[in-house]
């Protein structure tokens, strides 16, 4: 039997923290129980990032182990109580919905027809058709938590199909012709508009759990939205033409692109009876998720804040199975929803023992030592720019997020003031989508992008620094004001 090292590492590394504890006791401000789970923890980030078997079933793992040694709570019921917490948590099963929520842009064709009608309007031009990607990523953002389903799944097999009509061919001199520059954009894009969602993102919601249990801030999808308002608009402005000036296609005006594009629209023929519900479907949600989450609407016998965000994605399931648009053996058959749930509930399960065992407050009290004395601003920077620079040692943003966002939460609200603690969870937060671009593994699209042979390996880790500081600068410079300045 072949040893898988994959497995091996996490288990090896929760060995010798574990014997650690034993043989020399568990750090001073720390109980043995909150060193014992702290090395499940370590364990179970570790396996997120190996991945010798599913995420669901380590994060699963994790949270058995703790229970059964009843790390968090040495009463055996309370324990259980524990480890099932995470699927109660109603952001949790919001991601869930909308996993299933997004099966109808892929069963109507609506996602593929909204992009080739983009490409169609707006290709004529090289600098227009990245526009096109872009605006057809954020068309589809709101109601696709996976940017992998989004741009992977959605975008990337529409875009794929063009440079050929250029002879820009994968992992040749001709790959720079048009091929690079919509490859590029394709990811620079899906990053952004990664950020600007609740729901455009998987791993936002569970963040958004932790920052509510490390800071009691209750953040709903309309408030995230306007927070990142200001900071996405001038990033998807920019992006397309910032990757037309820093790495510039050989062609720039693509006549045959809308002809294509019109050809495969043809070969879709007209628009569906449920393409139209799922538009009606998709534009209901974002109604009441703008609109059902604030004191604007004063109802009678449902008042305000009349509607949960996560109850709005369970009305569009249901809406979906009523008008068919997809069948019970459809929701059943998704893996990835079902997948999502048990990992998110498990994860935001660790990462909130984690809290309780006092190791993210004994964590703050050790790193907030050295940033003491300094300018709040320039502190909360500092941690915005750790928790965001740190990724280029994840392959996953889940992990990233489990791991490390509830310590700098810990330290920020040691460090800070109040009135900086929302704006800096909101920042890190806001951060998860962007990171995307930092590496070839930074979020799921990117490795399809990079695989796509159209942008060499030196010229990946080259944009992913430059567009990596961009996206971080924008953050900073117009996100800080902002958000010290609006009341969500």
């Amino acid at each position: 039997m072949k040893l898988n090292w994959k497995a091996v590492i996490p288990l090896g590394v929760w060995a010798v923290l574990a014997i650690y504890g034993f043989a020399f006791g568990a750090p001073t401000g720390l109980t043995m129980s909150a060193w014992l789970f702290f090395a499940v923890f370590v364990a179970v980030i570790l396996g997120l990032i190996l991945e010798p078997i599913p995420a669901a079933a380590i994060g699963l793992i994790g949270v058995t182990v703790a229970a059964t040694m009843r790390y968090v709570n040495a009463n055996a019921s309370t324990s259980i109580t524990w480890a099932l917490s995470g699927f109660q948590d109603t952001t949790v099963w919001l991601i869930f919905g909308a996993f299933v929520f997004s099966m109808g842009y892929n069963k109507t064709g609506l996602g593929r027809r909204i992009a080739l009608m983009l490409v169609k309007w707006l290709g004529g031009r090289t600098l227009g058709l990245g526009y096109a990607i872009e605006l057809a990523d954020l068309v589809l953002a709101p109601g696709t938590p996976s940017n992998t389903a989004r741009s992977g799944g959605t975008i990337f097999p529409v875009i794929r199909n063009i440079p050929a009509l250029y002879g820009s061919e994968p992992n040749s001199p001709t790959s720079r012709k048009i091929g690079s520059y919509i490859m590029w954009v394709a990811l620079a894009a899906t990053c952004v508009t990664s950020s600007m969602f609740i729901t455009s993102l998987a791993p936002t919601a569970a963040a958004l759990a932790l920052v509510k249990t490390a800071t009691k801030l209750d953040i709903n999808w309309l408030q995230y939205a306007q927070g990142f308002l200001p900071v996405g608009i001038v990033l998807l402005v920019l992006v397309p033409l910032l990757v037309y000036l820093i790495y510039p296609p050989e062609i720039k005006t693509s006549k045959e692109i809308p002809q294509w594009a019109g050809g495969e629209l043809a070969k879709m023929g007209s628009i569906s009876r449920q393409e139209i519900m799922m538009i009606v479907l998709v534009v209901l949600a974002i109604f009441l998720w703008i609109t059902g989450s604030n004191t604007l609407f004063d109802l009678p016998y449902f008042g305000t804040n009349f509607i949960n965000a996560t109850t709005v994605v369970l009305v569009g399931i249901v809406l979906m199975l009523v008008t068919g648009i997809v069948s019970w053996d459809d929701i059943l058959a998704n893996k990835s929803a079902w997948n999502v749930l048990v990992w998110f509930a498990t994860l935001v399960t660790l990462a909130n023992g984690l809290n309780q065992v006092g190791f993210v407050g004994w964590f703050a009290n050790l790193a907030s030592a050295p940033l003491k004395g300094l300018d709040p601003i320039v502190a909360m920077v500092l941690l915005v720019a750790l928790f965001y620079f740190i990724h280029y040692f994840f392959a996953s943003l889940t992990a990233h997020t489990t791991a490390v966002l509830p310590l700098v939460l810990g330290v920020g609200v040691k460090l800070l003031p109040a009135t900086l603690v929302a704006p800096f969870a909101l920042l890190c937060v806001y951060s998860l989508g962007l990171i995307g671009i930092l590496t070839p593994y930074a979020t799921g699209p990117s490795p399809v992008y990079y695989g796509s042979g159209y942008i060499s390996r030196t010229d990946f880790w080259k944009l992913g620094l430059i567009f990596g500081l961009i996206f971080f600068i924008a953050l900073i410079a117009i996100g800080v004001p902002y958000l010290l300045n609006v009341k969500l």
